[in-house]
């Protein structure tokens, strides 16, 4: 049977990020997985938690503030399920599966997008880790 990997702990906590250029390469990411997924602006600003005009900010690349940890794990989870996901399908099924319905256990008929909205980086982490299982991951 095998075990599941340990983490040190201060390896599995997003760090904050204050410096410019890192700061423009995340928010340049996550704004191209929203677009690549054909996400609303309400749903890319719920997922990653701001405001409307501060995701609008956010695309038009004139954000000015910092990534607490809470930003940076949220992030982090949606930059790896686009590569997930790129990596596991090779069709419509690459960008369109957020925004498709699912019947499987823990969607109950919702979109991945629709899940990760409602239940935050919690149900953020379930469907990462869904998609990684799918790849043989753990």
């Amino acid at each position: 049977m095998l075990e599941p990997i340990q983490y040190a702990r201060e390896q599995a906590i997003a760090q904050p990020v204050a410096e410019r250029d890192k700061i423009t390469a995340i928010v340049k990411a996550v704004v191209r997985t929203a677009d690549a997924w054909g996400l609303s602006n309400t749903e890319a600003a719920a997922l990653f938690d701001v405001p409307t005009a501060t995701w609008s900010r956010m695309k038009a690349d004139a954000y000015r503030g910092v990534l607490d940890q809470d930003k940076v794990t949220r992030a982090s989870l949606l930059i790896g399920l686009f590569k997930g996901l790129r990596l596991l399908f090779n069709g419509p099924l690459t960008y369109g599966w957020p925004k498709t319905a699912n019947a499987g256990p823990g969607y109950h008929g919702k979109t991945p997008v629709q899940v990760m909205c409602e239940g935050g980086i919690p149900a953020m982490m379930k469907v990462r880790q869904h998609i990684d299982a799918l790849r043989g991951g753990v």
